[in-house]
């Protein structure tokens, strides 16, 4: 983070601000290496609060560089415009991500929106707040494609895609992950949303140990999947997905389709593309879906994934 780095993102962040999104949205990704200097570096607009995301430990210099270049543009006139009220800098290279309210009091749990929906999110107590911004048009997509359907969300977390597919009209959706807080906070999102539950499942279960029970809900015309890259004792991308993909299509109904996710910048689509060929070689790729603008990355390949694939 050089001085001419830091004037670059107060530059961006004030142009940002000077008219916010409507929607919480991604204002800076230094993570898409467009900007170098800033590579360690994202800033998330939550609809008044600006969380920056610090993903490698600087030195106390350019730390006591980057607080002053905040602490300067809350009082530009493009932060005054924004009416914003919070500045959180998150330090991501952490253990426990510790974070630091520059401005405001401590807030830990928020509202925010997205296209028409709402999710609650948490502020400087966990990693990730609770909604991963870049995958807005996988969201979309299910939205604008679950009409009438039957949904199966794997790797659920907070349930996202469930929110988008229920308001998008899918007939029934089933979440799941092993993490039972975050299917809580799926189903307080969806009570945010006033969302029919009796539509809605929650299974807190190990997907390894529940084939079973997942063949006897479905079969499923959507399947989402959308796992972590790493999960200590629970997944790992190149040992458990082809594990994961084998066994899609004796859970998809007649002409089913599977989204499947992958966020790790070191494996191309090609894993995936050449995996179900492999594994499930009776689903066939359609498409990648675009990802939002805001999250450009000089290589396409190491942005987020979301591939489209259809049981012929």
């Amino acid at each position: 983070m050089t001085p001419d780095a830091l004037a670059i993102l107060h530059k961006q962040l004030c142009e940002a601000l000077h008219t916010p999104p409507a929607d919480a949205r991604r204002l800076f990704h230094g993570r898409g290496r467009r900007w170098p200097g800033l590579e360690q570096i994202t800033v998330d607009w939550l609809q008044g609060v600006v969380l920056v995301g610090l993903f490698r430990e600087p030195d106390a210099q350019q730390l006591q560089a980057l607080k002053a270049l905040l602490l300067e543009l809350t009082g530009s006139p493009a932060w005054e415009r924004s009416g914003a009220t919070g500045l959180l800098l998150q330090h991501r290279y952490t253990a426990d991500s510790q974070a630091e309210w520059l401005v405001s009091e401590p807030v830990e749990q928020l509202r925010i929106s997205e296209d028409g929906l709402n999710y609650l999110i948490d502020l400087g107590r966990k990693q990730n707040s609770g909604l991963f911004l870049d995958m807005r048009f996988g969201r979309r997509w299910v939205r604008a494609n679950a009409q009438g359907k039957r949904v199966l969300n794997l790797f659920a977390y907070t349930c996202g895609f469930s929110l988008a597919a229920i308001a998008g009209g899918a007939e029934q959706v089933v979440n799941l992950d092993m993490a039972r807080a975050a299917l809580s906070r799926g189903r307080d999102n969806h009570r945010l949303n006033q969302h029919d539950l009796s539509r809605v499942s929650f299974l807190d279960h190990d997907l390894f140990k529940s084939w079973g029970k997942l063949k006897k809900l479905g079969p499923y015309d959507l399947l989402i999947i959308d796992p972590p890259s790493f999960q200590k004792g629970s997944f790992s991308l190149d040992r458990d997905y082809a594990r994961v993909l084998r066994r899609l299509p004796e859970l998809l109904g007649e002409q089913g389709q599977v989204l499947a996710c992958l966020n790790d910048p070191a494996t191309s689509p090609a894993f995936l593309i050449e995996g179900m060929r492999s594994e499930a070689p009776a689903l066939r790729f359609v498409e990648r879906l675009d990802n939002p603008p805001e999250f450009a990355d000089i290589d396409p390949d190491a942005a987020l994934k979301v591939l489209l694939f259809q049981l012929d």
